[in-house]
């Protein structure tokens, strides 16, 4: 061991000079309601994209259905990006006007 550190020198690791780190901020991605889009395919999509089981899937179409949006998820911002892109390209490939966005938790 060296005489620097045994006689406490400037090498050692200062402890109160700690950092804070932050995490990163987190998106809600929201279904919305429309008046074509099958409850169905809502729920299809909740399990494909988001990984629902089939319980909590038709929970969240039935939000979405009832009171006009349902949240499908909680993600960093490329993940929730991500998430809505897929959404928005199922409907597109199935015609349907089923939306997705994300907003800031």
């Amino acid at each position: 061991m060296s005489e620097d550190y045994e006689r406490g020198s400037s090498n050692q690791i200062d402890t109160e000079d700690k950092q804070r780190i932050e995490l990163p901020k987190q998106y809600k991605v929201i279904l919305h309601n429309d008046d074509y889009t099958p409850m169905e395919f809502v729920v299809e999509v909740l399990i494909e994209v988001f990984k629902k089981d089939e319980l909590a899937a038709t929970n969240i179409m039935l939000n979405v259905h009832n009171l006009g949006q349902g949240v499908c998820g909680i993600y960093s911002y490329e993940i929730a990006e991500t998430k809505v892109a897929r959404v928005h390209d199922l409907a597109q490939q199935y015609e349907y006007p089923l939306k997705a966005s994300m907003e800031a938790e």
